[in-house]
């Protein structure tokens, strides 16, 4: 993999000061203590999607969930994120969240309670300029778009609909066009990891503040997907920093917390670890530590890939079960981790993805299977993964 060029673009892209002015000012991530509140709350809206993406979490179906949570209930949902404190970061996700007829007015409501709204659309017809200027109108302060391959054959490919790539392009040069800041998410796995080359160019290119690269969590549609090799995660990692070095937008992994290990290796000291990832996150943010997610139908997880449930939101307890909750506090609780995760010296940075533990072995405590490094004297056993695309 190739270092990507500088692109036309503002070299300080990737910062929230290039955002809108809103009523509430983040909060200063340094100040978040994630044992009282998350950095990000997703809410996955509806599971209902056009589109019918290989890897998709959810399993999508095009029919909505009539257990879904309603507008009133959602709107209960937002004012229980308030309570984290000023300038909650809401993540509306789905399915696509656009299925949803409510959603200008769900954007709204959390605007004005102060929150930061933030949606991630699948990229269909549905998703117009004009749709895309309600929004930022409506308050929503950044679109995050998903791009999985660099040309429309495979993209759509994977996204298992003719004509998505076009559709995702001219909406994140919509969101451009209406002054809201674009995020590209892409995912890793065997079938797209030779594409990040070329997707890194196109990031470049419609302009985002910020690259969010997913490692594949066998969760979903995504269990019949075959993961890249520990080996072959660790080679784009250490390639993704130097992308993070060039480039004219922000970089973050998801469900790769070890990315930050092999920065800090990089730098060949842990104090020249950055605090945070070039956008204002805070560094040592994963599942249940600073992460919290709610399901379409009101259950509280640590993660959309960690469908392990710590109660229902319609029950009031959004606040009580992140801060509480046996199964988050255990997930804070990095000296808990087991195998070579806990006896690692890099675990407070890192932690390893515990959806991925959850995922291969019911254990989100366990060993992460992607992360390839061993720590000095550990003899213990290792954790096994299947992988292909090495």
């Amino acid at each position: 993999m190739s270092r990507p060029p500088h692109a036309d673009i503002d070299a300080g892209a990737g910062s929230d000061a290039d955002a809108p002015p809103t009523a509430t000012a983040p909060p200063d991530p340094s100040s978040i203590d994630t044992s009282r509140r998350p950095f990000v709350l997703i809410w996955e809206v509806t599971q209902a999607c056009g589109l019918a993406c290989d890897h998709c979490r959810a399993d999508a179906t095009p029919a909505r969930h009539p257990d879904e949570l309603t507008t009133a209930e959602g709107k209960r949902l937002l004012d229980q994120a308030r309570e984290f404190g000023p300038g909650q970061l809401v993540v509306l996700s789905g399915g696509d969240p656009l299925a949803r007829s409510d959603l200008v007015d769900l954007v709204e409501y959390g605007t004005d309670l102060g929150l930061r709204m933030t949606l991630t659309p699948s990229g269909t017809s549905s998703l117009t300029p004009e749709t895309v200027a309600d929004l930022a109108d409506a308050g929503v302060k950044r679109m995050a778009l998903s791009l999985d391959g660099a040309t429309a054959a495979s993209h759509d490919a994977f996204r298992g609909e003719d004509g998505s790539f076009d559709q995702t392009v001219a909406a994140a040069r919509a969101a451009r066009e209406a002054g809201l800041p674009l995020q590209i998410n892409t995912t890793v796995c065997a079938e797209t990891v030779d594409e990040l080359p070329a997707l890194c160019d196109l990031v470049a290119d419609l302009g985002a503040v910020l690259w969010s690269v997913f490692f594949l969590v066998p969760v979903g549609r995504g269990r019949v997907l075959d993961s890249i090799s520990p080996e072959r995660a660790e080679r784009v990692m250490k390639w993704l920093t130097e992308v993070s070095e060039e480039a004219p937008f922000g970089v973050k992994t998801t469900e790769a917390p070890h990315y930050r290990r092999v920065a800090i290796q990089r730098r060949r000291d842990a104090s020249d670890a950055p605090p945070t990832d070039g956008i204002g996150r805070r560094l040592g943010i994963t599942a249940g530590d600073g992460f919290a997610f709610v399901s379409h139908t009101g259950e509280l997880f640590p993660s959309g890939f960690l469908p392990a449930s710590a109660g229902n939101v319609r029950d009031g307890g959004l606040v009580e079960g992140y801060r509480e909750s046996d199964l988050f506090r255990s997930l804070r609780d990095r000296d808990a981790l087991r195998g070579k995760c806990g006896a690692c010296e890099f675990r407070h940075v890192c932690g390893g993805s515990r959806s991925r533990a959850y995922a291969h072995t019911g254990d989100p405590l366990a060993s992460d299977p992607l992360c390839g490094y061993v720590p000095a004297d550990y003899d213990g056993p290792m954790p096994a993964t299947r992988s292909a695309g090495d």
